[in-house]
């Protein structure tokens, strides 16, 4: 009756969670956001041990408008890699997974877009984030 997405909003705009993808104990989470530009900015911070922590992690830009919306699966593998590790973890991003959200909470699609003007523009390292995968909020 439920389905397996979920549309989150809030503050931050509109996004959907492939939730039938993420246990049901990774589906709420409240973190200080990591701002990223651009995926390929994820991976070094990962690797230099920067997101070993609770944390949302925020990659704007990366909607239709800002860049073509490039695939953003590469994320995953470092991501569960800290869900594994007992961290909590999401990603909210203006861009797309194609399916591939795996364990981690992603708030994909964001709209308005940060290239937009979208809210997701103005967050910042630190900015507290919850993203609720059962209520649908995204603040």
């Amino acid at each position: 009756p439920h389905g397996g997405t979920k549309v989150l909003s809030g503050n931050l705009g509109r996004a959907v969670m492939k939730t039938s993808a993420v246990p049901v104990e990774n589906q709420i989470i409240e973190a200080p956001a990591m701002v990223f530009e651009s995926q390929h900015d994820v991976l070094p911070a990962f690797d230099a041990g920067l997101l070993d922590r609770d944390c949302v992690v925020v990659v704007r830009h990366q909607g239709p408008k800002a860049n073509g919306m490039p695939e953003l699966h590469k994320l995953m593998p470092p991501l569960g890699v800290l869900l594994d590790r007992r961290f909590k973890i999401a990603l909210v991003t203006d861009g797309r997974l194609s399916g591939a959200s795996d364990k981690v909470p992603s708030a994909i699609h964001v709209t308005p877009e940060a290239y937009d003007g979208g809210l997701l523009a103005k967050v910042r390292d630190g900015d507290i984030i919850r993203v609720n995968g059962q209520t649908g909020e995204l603040t």
